[in-house]
Protein backbone atom coordinates (compact mmCIF):
# COMPACT_ATOMS: atom_id res chain seq x y z
CA UNK A 1 0.00 0.00 0.00
CA UNK A 2 3.09 2.74 1.32
CA UNK A 3 4.39 1.95 -2.34
CA UNK A 4 1.10 2.79 -3.97
CA UNK A 5 0.94 5.76 -2.04
CA UNK A 6 4.81 6.67 -3.04
CA UNK A 7 4.16 6.24 -6.93
CA UNK A 8 0.55 8.04 -7.06
CA UNK A 9 2.86 10.89 -5.09
CA UNK A 10 5.28 10.52 -7.37
CA UNK A 11 2.92 10.86 -10.49
CA UNK A 12 1.25 14.23 -8.87
CA UNK A 13 4.97 15.77 -8.69
CA UNK A 14 5.97 15.30 -12.52
CA UNK A 15 3.96 18.01 -13.76
CA UNK A 16 6.49 20.20 -11.40
CA UNK A 17 9.35 19.24 -12.16
CA UNK A 18 8.86 19.72 -16.19
CA UNK A 19 10.10 22.65 -16.52
CA UNK A 20 7.56 25.85 -16.79
CA UNK A 21 7.15 26.69 -21.02
CA UNK A 22 7.46 30.75 -21.39
CA UNK A 23 6.32 33.19 -23.49
CA UNK A 24 7.87 36.67 -24.57
CA UNK A 25 5.25 39.43 -25.34
CA UNK A 26 6.48 42.65 -27.23
CA UNK A 27 4.61 45.48 -27.56
CA UNK A 28 4.03 47.46 -31.27
CA UNK A 29 2.46 50.65 -30.50
CA UNK A 30 2.57 53.63 -32.80
CA UNK A 31 3.84 53.78 -36.17
CA UNK A 32 6.11 50.54 -37.80
CA UNK A 33 9.50 52.53 -38.06
CA UNK A 34 13.02 51.21 -37.68
CA UNK A 35 13.04 51.34 -33.79
CA UNK A 36 10.46 48.39 -34.58
CA UNK A 37 12.27 46.32 -36.56
CA UNK A 38 14.92 46.63 -33.95
CA UNK A 39 12.15 45.63 -31.59
CA UNK A 40 11.70 42.38 -33.92
CA UNK A 41 15.10 41.28 -34.14
CA UNK A 42 16.08 42.15 -30.85
CA UNK A 43 12.75 40.04 -28.88
CA UNK A 44 13.15 37.10 -31.65
CA UNK A 45 16.88 36.42 -30.49
CA UNK A 46 15.78 36.47 -26.94
CA UNK A 47 13.17 34.05 -27.40
CA UNK A 48 15.29 31.70 -29.28
CA UNK A 49 17.93 32.18 -26.38
CA UNK A 50 15.40 31.28 -23.52
CA UNK A 51 13.92 28.63 -25.70
CA UNK A 52 10.44 30.35 -25.68
CA UNK A 53 7.57 28.53 -26.89
CA UNK A 54 6.45 31.74 -28.73
CA UNK A 55 6.91 35.69 -29.62
CA UNK A 56 3.28 36.94 -28.74
CA UNK A 57 3.52 40.70 -30.51
CA UNK A 58 0.58 42.85 -29.33
CA UNK A 59 -0.44 45.16 -32.00
CA UNK A 60 -1.76 48.64 -31.97
CA UNK A 61 -0.93 50.30 -34.93
CA UNK A 62 -1.98 52.89 -37.92
CA UNK A 63 0.70 51.28 -39.76
CA UNK A 64 4.31 52.69 -41.03
CA UNK A 65 7.07 52.26 -43.66
CA UNK A 66 6.87 49.62 -46.23
CA UNK A 67 10.52 48.48 -46.08
CA UNK A 68 10.62 48.18 -42.09
CA UNK A 69 7.39 45.85 -42.68
CA UNK A 70 8.46 43.92 -45.29
CA UNK A 71 12.34 42.74 -43.50
CA UNK A 72 9.83 42.34 -40.19
CA UNK A 73 7.61 39.69 -42.63
CA UNK A 74 11.13 37.89 -43.36
CA UNK A 75 12.13 37.76 -39.75
CA UNK A 76 9.16 35.91 -39.22
CA UNK A 77 9.56 33.81 -42.23
CA UNK A 78 12.91 32.68 -41.18
CA UNK A 79 12.49 32.22 -37.41
CA UNK A 80 11.15 28.89 -35.95
CA UNK A 81 9.60 30.51 -32.98
CA UNK A 82 6.26 30.96 -33.30
CA UNK A 83 5.22 34.36 -34.01
CA UNK A 84 1.41 35.10 -32.72
CA UNK A 85 0.07 38.63 -33.82
CA UNK A 86 -2.33 39.57 -31.50
CA UNK A 87 -4.73 42.98 -32.30
CA UNK A 88 -5.02 44.20 -28.16
CA UNK A 89 -6.45 45.57 -25.91
CA UNK A 90 -9.92 46.94 -26.96
CA UNK A 91 -10.22 49.75 -29.43
CA UNK A 92 -7.11 48.94 -30.60
CA UNK A 93 -6.33 48.85 -34.37
CA UNK A 94 -4.05 47.10 -36.99
CA UNK A 95 -4.16 48.92 -40.22
CA UNK A 96 -2.08 49.60 -43.41
CA UNK A 97 1.31 47.19 -42.32
CA UNK A 98 -0.30 46.16 -39.09
CA UNK A 99 -2.44 43.89 -41.05
CA UNK A 100 0.00 42.54 -43.25
CA UNK A 101 2.48 41.90 -40.35
CA UNK A 102 -0.92 39.93 -38.58
CA UNK A 103 -1.33 38.18 -42.11
CA UNK A 104 2.16 36.99 -42.46
CA UNK A 105 2.18 35.78 -38.34
CA UNK A 106 2.18 32.16 -37.49
CA UNK A 107 -1.07 32.68 -35.66
CA UNK A 108 -3.20 36.05 -35.59
CA UNK A 109 -5.51 37.05 -33.03
CA UNK A 110 -8.14 39.88 -32.30
CA UNK A 111 -9.72 40.86 -28.78
CA UNK A 112 -12.84 41.87 -29.25
CA UNK A 113 -13.89 45.52 -30.24
CA UNK A 114 -10.73 45.98 -32.23
CA UNK A 115 -10.30 46.86 -36.19
CA UNK A 116 -7.74 45.57 -39.05
CA UNK A 117 -7.50 46.68 -42.48
CA UNK A 118 -7.06 49.47 -44.63
CA UNK A 119 -3.66 47.96 -46.33
CA UNK A 120 -3.27 49.89 -49.40
CA UNK A 121 0.43 51.55 -49.56
CA UNK A 122 0.36 55.63 -49.39
CA UNK A 123 3.18 58.23 -50.24
CA UNK A 124 3.80 61.90 -48.38
CA UNK A 125 3.87 64.35 -50.72
CA UNK A 126 3.19 68.06 -50.71
CA UNK A 127 -0.57 67.41 -50.27
CA UNK A 128 -0.12 65.15 -47.08
CA UNK A 129 -0.47 61.20 -47.52
CA UNK A 130 -1.68 60.61 -51.10
CA UNK A 131 -2.79 56.57 -51.76
CA UNK A 132 -0.40 54.70 -54.09
CA UNK A 133 -2.25 53.29 -57.43
CA UNK A 134 0.81 52.27 -59.32
CA UNK A 135 0.33 48.59 -60.48
CA UNK A 136 3.62 47.71 -60.54
CA UNK A 137 3.83 48.30 -56.61
CA UNK A 138 0.25 47.31 -55.62
CA UNK A 139 0.65 43.55 -58.11
CA UNK A 140 3.90 42.75 -55.89
CA UNK A 141 2.14 43.30 -52.87
CA UNK A 142 -0.95 41.94 -53.16
CA UNK A 143 1.20 38.67 -54.61
CA UNK A 144 3.17 38.60 -51.28
CA UNK A 145 0.22 39.20 -49.13
CA UNK A 146 -1.71 36.43 -50.78
CA UNK A 147 1.33 34.10 -50.73
CA UNK A 148 1.82 34.58 -46.60
CA UNK A 149 -2.15 34.00 -46.19
CA UNK A 150 -1.61 30.79 -48.31
CA UNK A 151 1.34 29.87 -45.96
CA UNK A 152 -0.77 30.09 -43.03
CA UNK A 153 -4.17 28.83 -44.73
CA UNK A 154 -5.71 32.14 -44.53
CA UNK A 155 -8.28 33.78 -46.45
CA UNK A 156 -6.33 35.20 -49.75
CA UNK A 157 -9.21 37.06 -51.48
CA UNK A 158 -9.64 38.83 -48.57
CA UNK A 159 -5.96 39.44 -47.90
CA UNK A 160 -5.97 40.89 -51.36
CA UNK A 161 -8.82 43.40 -50.64
CA UNK A 162 -7.13 44.87 -47.58
CA UNK A 163 -4.72 46.32 -50.45
CA UNK A 164 -6.84 47.05 -53.39
CA UNK A 165 -10.42 48.05 -51.47
CA UNK A 166 -8.53 49.02 -47.93
CA UNK A 167 -10.81 46.48 -46.82
CA UNK A 168 -11.77 46.97 -43.00
CA UNK A 169 -12.68 43.93 -40.59
CA UNK A 170 -13.66 43.57 -36.55
CA UNK A 171 -12.98 40.51 -34.78
CA UNK A 172 -15.94 37.96 -35.86
CA UNK A 173 -15.73 39.59 -39.53
CA UNK A 174 -11.74 38.52 -39.91
CA UNK A 175 -12.84 35.10 -37.60
CA UNK A 176 -15.71 34.22 -40.10
CA UNK A 177 -13.52 35.39 -43.14
CA UNK A 178 -11.10 33.02 -42.05
CA UNK A 179 -8.22 36.13 -41.38
CA UNK A 180 -7.39 35.16 -38.36
CA UNK A 181 -8.10 31.90 -35.72
CA UNK A 182 -8.90 33.42 -32.76
CA UNK A 183 -10.80 35.99 -30.38
CA UNK A 184 -9.69 36.26 -27.18
CA UNK A 185 -9.88 38.95 -24.31
CA UNK A 186 -6.46 38.58 -22.61
CA UNK A 187 -3.35 37.17 -23.42
CA UNK A 188 -3.79 33.83 -21.06
CA UNK A 189 -6.70 33.56 -22.72
CA UNK A 190 -5.16 33.37 -25.61
CA UNK A 191 -2.72 30.84 -24.60
CA UNK A 192 -5.20 28.31 -23.34
CA UNK A 193 -6.95 28.85 -27.08
CA UNK A 194 -4.03 28.17 -28.87
CA UNK A 195 -2.56 25.69 -26.47
CA UNK A 196 -1.67 22.10 -28.67
CA UNK A 197 -2.27 23.83 -32.16
CA UNK A 198 0.02 22.49 -34.85
CA UNK A 199 1.84 24.75 -37.17
CA UNK A 200 2.35 23.40 -40.16
CA UNK A 201 4.68 26.13 -41.63
CA UNK A 202 7.35 25.69 -38.94
CA UNK A 203 6.23 21.84 -38.01
CA UNK A 204 5.62 22.24 -34.62
CA UNK A 205 2.98 21.54 -32.07
CA UNK A 206 2.31 24.12 -29.46
CA UNK A 207 2.66 24.01 -25.53
CA UNK A 208 1.18 26.97 -23.82
CA UNK A 209 -1.27 26.24 -21.35
CA UNK A 210 -0.24 27.86 -17.75
CA UNK A 211 3.37 29.60 -19.71
CA UNK A 212 4.76 31.89 -17.95
CA UNK A 213 4.16 35.16 -19.49
CA UNK A 214 7.56 37.44 -19.93
CA UNK A 215 7.45 40.77 -20.75
CA UNK A 216 10.47 41.69 -23.16
CA UNK A 217 12.32 44.69 -22.11
CA UNK A 218 13.95 46.89 -24.81
CA UNK A 219 17.46 47.78 -24.64
CA UNK A 220 18.78 51.96 -24.69
CA UNK A 221 19.31 51.60 -28.16
CA UNK A 222 15.63 50.18 -29.49
CA UNK A 223 14.41 52.82 -27.18
CA UNK A 224 16.36 55.63 -28.33
CA UNK A 225 15.21 54.34 -31.89
CA UNK A 226 11.56 54.20 -31.02
CA UNK A 227 11.64 57.67 -29.55
CA UNK A 228 13.87 59.80 -32.29
CA UNK A 229 11.90 57.21 -35.54
CA UNK A 230 8.53 58.69 -34.76
CA UNK A 231 7.54 59.97 -38.44
CA UNK A 232 6.52 63.38 -37.28
CA UNK A 233 9.27 63.72 -34.65
CA UNK A 234 11.47 62.93 -38.00
CA UNK A 235 9.83 65.25 -40.09
CA UNK A 236 10.20 68.21 -36.93
CA UNK A 237 14.31 67.31 -36.66
CA UNK A 238 14.53 67.73 -40.32
CA UNK A 239 12.97 71.55 -40.70
CA UNK A 240 14.82 72.27 -37.83
CA UNK A 241 17.84 70.88 -39.00
CA UNK A 242 17.29 73.22 -41.95
CA UNK A 243 16.44 76.04 -40.36
CA UNK A 244 19.60 75.47 -37.80
CA UNK A 245 22.02 75.34 -40.78
CA UNK A 246 20.49 78.22 -43.09
CA UNK A 247 20.40 80.42 -39.43
CA UNK A 248 24.20 79.25 -38.92
CA UNK A 249 25.32 79.85 -41.81
CA UNK A 250 23.86 83.41 -42.14
CA UNK A 251 25.57 84.24 -39.03
CA UNK A 252 29.43 83.85 -37.15
CA UNK A 253 29.89 81.16 -35.02
CA UNK A 254 29.66 77.21 -35.32
CA UNK A 255 26.53 76.40 -32.84
CA UNK A 256 23.62 76.75 -34.97
CA UNK A 257 25.39 75.13 -37.83
CA UNK A 258 26.36 71.93 -35.61
CA UNK A 259 23.08 71.88 -33.92
CA UNK A 260 21.67 71.75 -37.99
CA UNK A 261 24.06 68.70 -39.06
CA UNK A 262 23.24 67.00 -35.39
CA UNK A 263 19.00 67.52 -35.85
CA UNK A 264 19.41 66.53 -39.96
CA UNK A 265 20.85 63.69 -38.95
CA UNK A 266 18.55 62.08 -36.66
CA UNK A 267 15.68 63.36 -38.98
CA UNK A 268 17.03 60.85 -42.14
CA UNK A 269 17.31 58.19 -39.19
CA UNK A 270 14.08 58.38 -38.71
CA UNK A 271 13.05 58.61 -42.30
CA UNK A 272 14.63 55.60 -42.93
CA UNK A 273 18.23 56.03 -43.74
CA UNK A 274 20.60 53.22 -42.61
CA UNK A 275 21.31 53.29 -39.04
CA UNK A 276 24.66 52.11 -39.26
CA UNK A 277 25.72 54.96 -41.27
CA UNK A 278 23.91 57.79 -39.47
CA UNK A 279 26.07 55.86 -36.32
CA UNK A 280 29.15 56.34 -37.49
CA UNK A 281 29.00 59.88 -39.20
CA UNK A 282 27.48 60.74 -35.80
CA UNK A 283 30.48 59.19 -34.00
CA UNK A 284 32.76 60.76 -36.30
CA UNK A 285 31.41 64.21 -36.08
CA UNK A 286 31.28 64.36 -32.66
CA UNK A 287 35.14 63.41 -32.35
CA UNK A 288 35.89 66.31 -34.83
CA UNK A 289 33.94 68.33 -32.76
CA UNK A 290 35.97 67.43 -29.72
CA UNK A 291 39.51 67.80 -31.53
CA UNK A 292 38.79 71.37 -32.77
CA UNK A 293 37.33 72.24 -29.22
CA UNK A 294 40.59 71.10 -27.91
CA UNK A 295 42.57 73.19 -30.48
CA UNK A 296 40.38 75.97 -30.60
CA UNK A 297 39.65 78.48 -27.49
CA UNK A 298 36.21 79.02 -26.98
CA UNK A 299 33.16 78.54 -24.49
CA UNK A 300 32.65 74.66 -24.84
CA UNK A 301 29.95 74.75 -27.41
CA UNK A 302 32.05 72.35 -29.73
CA UNK A 303 33.35 70.34 -27.19
CA UNK A 304 29.58 69.63 -25.84
CA UNK A 305 27.87 69.27 -29.18
CA UNK A 306 30.96 66.99 -29.60
CA UNK A 307 29.67 64.83 -26.64
CA UNK A 308 26.64 64.50 -27.57
CA UNK A 309 26.79 63.77 -31.29
CA UNK A 310 29.65 60.60 -29.87
CA UNK A 311 26.90 59.84 -27.19
CA UNK A 312 24.09 58.98 -29.79
CA UNK A 313 26.24 57.77 -32.07
CA UNK A 314 27.63 55.33 -30.08
CA UNK A 315 24.08 54.31 -28.83
CA UNK A 316 22.94 53.42 -32.19
CA UNK A 317 26.65 52.15 -33.29
CA UNK A 318 26.77 49.36 -30.22
CA UNK A 319 25.60 46.09 -31.41
CA UNK A 320 22.62 44.99 -28.76
CA UNK A 321 21.62 41.65 -30.04
CA UNK A 322 22.28 38.09 -28.83
CA UNK A 323 23.43 35.69 -30.16
CA UNK A 324 23.65 37.43 -33.90
CA UNK A 325 26.83 39.20 -32.56
CA UNK A 326 27.90 36.28 -30.11
CA UNK A 327 28.17 38.43 -26.92
CA UNK A 328 26.24 37.91 -23.87
CA UNK A 329 24.47 40.88 -22.23
CA UNK A 330 26.84 41.54 -19.59
CA UNK A 331 29.31 42.29 -21.95
CA UNK A 332 26.76 44.43 -24.33
CA UNK A 333 26.15 46.40 -21.37
CA UNK A 334 30.28 46.63 -20.98
CA UNK A 335 30.68 48.08 -24.61
CA UNK A 336 27.94 50.53 -24.08
CA UNK A 337 29.45 51.68 -20.66
CA UNK A 338 32.68 51.57 -22.30
CA UNK A 339 31.63 54.36 -25.02
CA UNK A 340 28.91 56.62 -22.76
CA UNK A 341 31.22 56.51 -19.73
CA UNK A 342 34.49 58.37 -20.99
CA UNK A 343 32.23 60.55 -22.97
CA UNK A 344 30.14 61.53 -20.08
CA UNK A 345 33.35 61.66 -17.71
CA UNK A 346 35.53 63.91 -20.56
CA UNK A 347 31.81 66.04 -20.55
CA UNK A 348 31.33 67.25 -16.63
CA UNK A 349 35.42 67.93 -17.28
CA UNK A 350 34.44 70.25 -19.91
CA UNK A 351 32.00 71.71 -18.32
CA UNK A 352 34.10 72.16 -15.08
CA UNK A 353 36.44 73.97 -17.29
CA UNK A 354 34.25 75.86 -18.93
CA UNK A 355 32.81 77.21 -15.19
CA UNK A 356 36.35 77.92 -14.29
CA UNK A 357 36.76 80.22 -17.56
CA UNK A 358 34.27 81.95 -16.86
CA UNK A 359 35.04 82.50 -13.31
CA UNK A 360 38.24 84.16 -14.92
CA UNK A 361 36.62 85.89 -17.29
CA UNK A 362 33.91 87.56 -14.61
CA UNK A 363 36.95 88.07 -12.51
CA UNK A 364 38.57 91.67 -12.12
CA UNK A 365 42.00 92.20 -13.64
CA UNK A 366 44.80 91.52 -10.54
CA UNK A 367 46.83 94.69 -11.86
CA UNK A 368 43.63 96.70 -11.46
CA UNK A 369 43.75 95.21 -8.49
CA UNK A 370 46.79 96.06 -7.13
CA UNK A 371 46.93 99.71 -8.43
CA UNK A 372 46.52 102.24 -5.63
CA UNK A 373 46.06 99.55 -2.65
CA UNK A 374 48.43 100.05 -0.04
CA UNK A 375 51.50 97.84 0.73
CA UNK A 376 54.28 97.83 3.58
CA UNK A 377 57.98 98.04 2.79
CA UNK A 378 59.38 94.55 4.40
CA UNK A 379 63.20 95.86 2.89
CA UNK A 380 64.43 99.35 2.23
CA UNK A 381 63.70 101.25 -1.23
CA UNK A 382 66.45 103.46 -2.82
CA UNK A 383 65.64 105.28 -6.06
CA UNK A 384 69.18 102.67 -7.04
CA UNK A 385 68.16 99.90 -5.35
CA UNK A 386 64.95 97.43 -5.24
CA UNK A 387 63.25 96.72 -2.39
CA UNK A 388 60.60 94.65 -1.24
CA UNK A 389 56.72 95.17 0.00
CA UNK A 390 54.17 92.91 1.87
CA UNK A 391 50.66 93.19 0.44
CA UNK A 392 47.88 91.02 1.63
CA UNK A 393 50.26 88.55 2.87
CA UNK A 394 52.20 88.55 -0.42
CA UNK A 395 56.03 89.01 -0.87
CA UNK A 396 56.41 91.54 -4.40
CA UNK A 397 60.07 93.16 -5.76
CA UNK A 398 58.98 96.60 -5.56
CA UNK A 399 61.08 100.17 -6.62
CA UNK A 400 60.65 103.48 -6.39
CA UNK A 401 62.09 106.98 -7.14
CA UNK A 402 62.11 107.88 -3.33
CA UNK A 403 63.85 106.02 -0.30
CA UNK A 404 61.97 104.08 1.86
CA UNK A 405 62.70 102.65 5.13
CA UNK A 406 61.56 99.42 6.49
CA UNK A 407 58.66 99.36 7.99
CA UNK A 408 56.45 102.29 5.97
CA UNK A 409 53.37 102.20 4.10
CA UNK A 410 53.48 102.81 0.62
CA UNK A 411 51.22 103.24 -2.21
CA UNK A 412 51.11 101.14 -5.61
CA UNK A 413 51.57 102.90 -8.50
CA UNK A 414 52.01 100.31 -11.12
CA UNK A 415 53.40 97.09 -11.94
CA UNK A 416 56.48 96.86 -14.55
CA UNK A 417 56.49 92.80 -15.18
CA UNK A 418 57.22 91.10 -11.65
CA UNK A 419 58.25 94.41 -9.88
CA UNK A 420 56.07 97.10 -8.19
CA UNK A 421 56.30 100.79 -8.76
CA UNK A 422 55.25 102.22 -5.60
CA UNK A 423 55.52 105.83 -3.44
CA UNK A 424 55.17 106.47 0.01
CA UNK A 425 51.69 106.84 1.69
CA UNK A 426 51.59 110.70 2.80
Amino acid sequence: MKKILLIFAFLLLIPALVEAKQVLVIEVSGPITTGTLELFKSSLEEAKEIEAEALIVILDTPGGGLTETLEIIKLIDRTDIPVISYVHPKGATAWSAGTIILVSSHIAAMTPNTVIGSAQPAALSAEGFAPINESKIINALTALVAEKARLHKRNETAAVAFIKENLNLNPEQAKQMKVIEFISPSIEDLLNQINGMYLSSIKKTLNTKNAEVIEFKPSLRIQFLNLITNPMLASIFLILGIYALIFGFASPGFGSEIAGVVLISLGLLGLGFDINIIAVFLLLFGIVLLLLEIKLPGFGALGIAGIIATIIGSILLVPTSFPRYFISKEFQRTMIATVIVPSVIFGIFLLFALYKVLQIRKKKPEIGELIGEIAKVTEKITPKKTGYVEYKGEIWEAKSSKKIEKGEEVIIESKKGPVLVVNKNL
